[in-house]
């Protein structure tokens, strides 16, 4: 029920009734309609760019994650240049280091294989940025996993350049009587006449003639076995096992200057010069057995001969003479 309305009427002094007028009604209506629709345009307005409207909060939000984003690419051009150092080093460590070791080289499905099974990275899913963190995450596991081989491999190669040394160190590779000590060289490896029998035999060593007491040095780094004189024909007598299948003898000695379970190095004083056992005159008998055969000592001079004196010796211990052994 609408509410009727008066107005006081000054010259009557009483009050009269508003009557409505039809036209303003409908005036009021279409006010309140163009009201209507501007406030339905302009929550429109607001609605279509509600995803353009950024709180403080959302703009620190969208800064960082910008940063993110190109903290990412950063981290995948440093893996690009990881990638490439690793892959010269895979190269070198393959066709260089491995080579001169003699070592199998690694292959490439060993040295770039991925990672099976179940999913190492399913709770990096559903973000806004997750193919890029999944593939940045999987470069870098696998940049990883890379990094590991290699350096086990660098491992394997220090182990066996480690080794390489000690053998070079260990292989019987001087003359044990100096050549300014020797008065000849007497006989060399093959077959000689026998001093004694005057029978043709095979000489199993190189024989050093020199005056009595001259030093006698170990050929290489090793652990005497021996050094006694119970060995039938080189009297007193030092062995040493150099280790890798090598082992030199030394006989006829007049003293040791070591002892049984010691620790030489080449160049060692281990003894001086003899004419013990079965022995005609002042010498050293010298033997190299690897892997318990008696092999040519003539080969593993070159440690401290010029190629002019190994040249001579050779020379002298092809002559079929007579041994003093």
């Amino acid at each position: 029920m609408s509410k009727v309305k008066y107005y006081y009427d000054s010259e009557t002094l009483s009050y009269r009734k508003i009557e409505g007028k039809k036209g303003r009604k409908i005036g009021i209506f279409l006010l309140s309609l163009l009201g209507m629709f501007l406030s339905g345009f302009l929550l429109l307005l607001v609605y279509i760019n509600l995803p353009y409207i950024q709180t403080p909060k959302e703009k620190e939000l969208k800064r960082e994650l910008a940063n993110l984003e190109l903290q990412y690419e950063l981290l995948n051009k440093k893996m690009d240049q990881a990638e490439i150092v690793l892959s010269d080093m895979a190269e070198r460590d393959n066709n260089l280091y491995r080579v001169y070791f003699e070592a199998n080289p690694i292959p490439d499905e060993q040295r770039k294989a991925g990672f099976g099974g179940i999913n190492r990275y399913k709770e990096l899913e559903g973000f806004d940025n997750s193919k890029l963190i999944i593939a940045s995450n999987r470069r870098l596991d696998i940049l990883t996993k890379q990094i590991v081989v290699q350096s086990r491999s660098l491992d394997e190669i220090a182990k066996m350049a480690e080794e390489k040394e000690e053998l070079l160190s260990a292989i019987p590779a001087i003359q044990p009587v100096r050549n300014e000590d020797l008065t000849r060289m007497a006989s060399g490896f093959g077959y000689r006449t026998d001093p004694f029998t005057k029978a043709r035999k095979f000489h199993w060593g190189m024989d050093f003639t020199a005056r009595r007491g001259t030093p006698i040095y170990a050929s290489g780094d090793g652990v005497v076995s021996r050094a006694d004189n119970t060995a039938a024909g080189y009297g007193k007598h030092i062995r040493i096992d150099h280790g890798y299948g090598y082992e030199s003898l030394y006989a006829h000695l007049y003293n040791y200057n070591i002892r049984k379970g010691q620790r030489v190095k080449r160049g060692d004083l281990i003894g001086f010069v003899g004419s013990t056992g079965r022995s005609e005159a002042p010498h050293l008998h010298y033997e190299i057995f690897k892997d318990g055969e008696r092999i040519n000592p003539i080969n593993f001079y070159y440690g401290n001969l010029t190629p002019e004196e190994f040249a001579k010796m050779l020379e002298l211990s092809k002559q079929e003479n007579q041994s003093l052994d």
